[in-house]
């Protein structure tokens, strides 16, 4: 799929933090892409396991029903493979270990780009974005440089694993609504919103997600030449 005159996507490995984080943030961009023949995967870092109020809740219960929603919406969008890192939700730091599990599934899955989290600590007046986003979204920029593209970093990785040091293309980072960069989603933001409510666990009304899907989505496409958008910032790896 050519994305512009300087990015050609074939393949892209989407890496979030929690259970849901992929659909809210470019769930319809993925399901373009795959009708258009890209293969996407998804890495999944937390277990999901703190995403709950409910005082019968507990946290191994909890995991285990976040990943069976997370492979249920990655079905409706069509991701082929989803990886589970299984470290703790609500604990992620950027540290070595982190960066070491992430790298290798960088140079694992080779994919043409990246797409994660944001690293900005607040992104509107509405919104504080969570500490594992942004532990997410800063060990994810570490992986391009140098974590996945050096040799000299985690030799083990390739001289041990078998993994060889790889660079994407592009990382695609989700700002919600402030792009500079934007997505067409009108023909899939039905997959969105079914995705989204295959989360039964973090849904109070799926109703009440649809009416708030639609309108955001729209809002952020308010000076675009179509209906409903995501919103990136691409950092271009590719660009010499």
């Amino acid at each position: 799929m050519k994305f512009d005159d300087a990015l050609e996507i074939n393949s892209a490995l989407a890496i979030y933090a929690h259970p849901d984080d992929n659909e809210w943030n470019s769930g319809g961009t993925i399901a373009s892409w795959v009708r258009q023949g890209v293969e996407v995967n998804l890495v999944l870092v937390t277990n999901g396991a703190s995403g709950s109020s409910d005082p019968d809740m507990t946290r191994e219960k909890l995991k285990e029903i976040r990943m069976v929603e997370q492979r249920q919406a990655a079905d409706v969008l069509g991701v082929k493979e989803v990886v589970t890192l299984g470290f703790e939700d609500g604990y992620l730091y950027p540290d070595l270990e982190l960066r070491k599990a992430v790298a290798r599934e960088i140079r694992r899955f080779r994919p043409d780009v990246v797409l994660t989290h944001s690293t900005e600590r607040v992104m509107a007046d509405f919104y504080a974005n969570h500490p594992d986003h942004i532990a997410v979204g800063e060990v994810v920029l570490r992986s391009i440089n140098p974590d996945a593209s050096s040799g000299l970093m985690f030799t083990e990785l390739w001289k041990e694993e078998g993994f060889e040091p790889f660079l994407p293309n592009a990382v695609f980072i989700g700002t919600f609504g402030f792009g500079p960069v934007f997505t067409d989603i009108t023909e899939t933001v039905d997959q969105k919103i079914e995705a989204l409510k295959h989360h039964r666990s973090q849904i109070e009304s799926p109703d009440e997600i649809e009416t708030f899907v639609r309108e955001r989505f729209k809002q952020i496409a308010q000076d675009q030449p179509y209906e409903y958008s995501e919103s990136f910032h691409i950092l271009r790896t590719n660009v010499v």
